[in-house]
């Protein structure tokens, strides 16, 4: 029997066997244990991009992932916690990264929803959760010379429960480069109109990974070659740039980009360093402090990753972080050993 591999699947089956190396601070070579992931998803037809955790209320042990699979003819899916494939949408033109927001108000029922960017239509297709029904769509940066929309990202205001989608894409202006959007129903679907344009932009690359912080009022997006943004999300607050960090913490690019809630206002932000098979975690209260750990995985080169604090059941009893990988799949890890990782990583000064 003859079996063929390509290349990267190659690399991705070599690489969860191999220990990296780094330098310490006496110039000697220390090799660093891999963190091995819970759970690998069955594969994709072509190559997962980003991922988002759709929590089921009545029931977290039956919660799922939601991902995307990134081509011409490329797909939605949702997996369950064991990584099984249980509903796809097929057909899709390119679409990049996927994020959900709960509760939004059609034809007079909350109802959680999916926005995934379709970059080769110009558009933010709407899904309802967990079945993945099309619900409504947006035109997105209309009369631009550069559209391609890539990232995305989800805030619900917690005072008025309005819920906004933020979109970046393949290029753009050196200011104004996310544009903002305020969902409405129209005719009994989703559909959105802009309410500002904002972000600064290095022009070093792009800019794809978009996240938020809802209970904090935050949005962080990641300048690939530059550093990691950060805004106010209420577009009331204005456009002024809080902070810019990761500069000069990563091998190549700033990817994506994952929120940990530890307590109110306090816990970790957790940003790829996709070159380096690692990612790099900043504390969620205060950036200024810098990069306080690196924690290497299994995760090849990953484009996207989400996390959760809910208890999904004995497996993930405190969470789940999920990563894009190399190999057409999605890796999930018990929080406890990132965590534990993170730690350990603190108390060495790493």
């Amino acid at each position: 029997m003859i079996f063929k591999i390509n290349m990267k699947n190659l690399h991705y089956i070599l690489a969860l066997s191999v220990l990296p190396f780094v330098v310490s601070c006496k110039g000697q070579k220390e090799a660093i244990e891999k963190l091995k992931p819970a759970v690998i998803t069955e594969t994709v037809v072509h190559d997962t991009d980003d991922p988002a955790i759709w929590i089921n209320s009545q029931d977290p042990s039956k919660s799922i992932i939601i991902g995307t699979d990134k081509d011409t003819d490329g797909g939605l899916y949702a997996f369950d916690l064991n990584g099984k494939i249980i509903h796809k949408v097929l057909g899709l033109k390119r679409p990049n990264n996927v994020d959900l927001e709960y509760g939004f108000i059609l034809n007079g029922k909350k109802t959680d929803i999916a926005a995934v960017t379709e970059r080769e239509t110009n558009k933010v297709k709407l899904y309802s959760l967990p079945e993945l029904k099309e619900v409504g769509e947006i035109s997105v940066f209309e009369g631009e010379t550069e559209r391609g929309p890539m990232g995305v990202s989800m805030y619900k205001n917690p005072q008025t429960e309005e819920i906004f989608v933020i979109v970046g894409r393949k290029s753009g202006p050196a200011d104004g480069y996310l544009w903002q959007y305020k969902l409405t129903e129209r005719n009994g679907s989703i559909t959105g109109e802009v309410v500002r344009k904002f972000g600064k932009y290095s022009g070093l690359k792009e800019i794809e990974s978009i996240a938020v912080d809802d209970e904090m009022g935050y949005i962080y997006y990641s300048d690939e070659q530059f550093g990691v943004h950060k805004y106010y999300a209420d577009p009331e607050k204005g456009n002024e740039e809080l902070a810019v960090f990761g500069k000069g913490d990563f091998k190549s690019d700033v990817e994506g980009i994952s929120i940990y809630p530890t307590d109110k206002g306090k816990g970790y932000i957790l940003v790829s360093n996709q070159q380096n098979d690692t990612f790099n975690v900043y504390l969620r209260e205060d950036q200024s402090k810098g990069r306080i750990a690196e924690i290497p995985v299994s995760t090849l080169e990953s484009d996207g990753s989400e996390v959760t604090h809910v208890n999904l059941g004995p497996k993930f009893p405190k969470g789940v972080f999920v990563a894009m990988s190399n190999g057409r799949v999605f890796h999930y890890y018990d929080w406890r050993v990132i965590e534990k990782a993170i730690k350990s990583a603190v108390k060495a000064g790493k």
